[in-house]
């Protein structure tokens, strides 16, 4: 996946979020995130890819906006490797 494609797939991502008042609360709390921050950062490839790192920290998260967005499961973290930071630590 290109950056391109996975900053679009996380915009759907963070509008999904935004339909989710409690986990996007949970968010919120938890990035720092303001509402003001969720209109101007949408082009921001770091702050999409935080949205990204929320939501595959819980499997039930990325299932229930996989189903919604019709993504298949494994696509929010592809596109999270595509974006800055996103690469795959080899620990060995």
């Amino acid at each position: 996946m290109n950056s391109a494609a996975a900053e679009v797939l996380a915009i759907k991502a963070l509008a999904w979020l935004a339909t989710q008042d409690e986990l996007l609360g949970i968010f919120m709390g938890s990035s720092g995130a303001s509402p003001d921050d969720l209109r101007t950062k949408m082009g921001d490839p770091d702050f999409l890819g935080a949205v990204l790192d929320f939501i595959t920290m819980d499997d039930a998260w990325v299932v229930q906006f996989c189903n919604e967005a019709g993504l298949a499961y494994d696509m929010p973290l592809r596109a999270r490797q595509a974006l800055p930071g996103g690469e795959q630590v080899h620990w060995t």
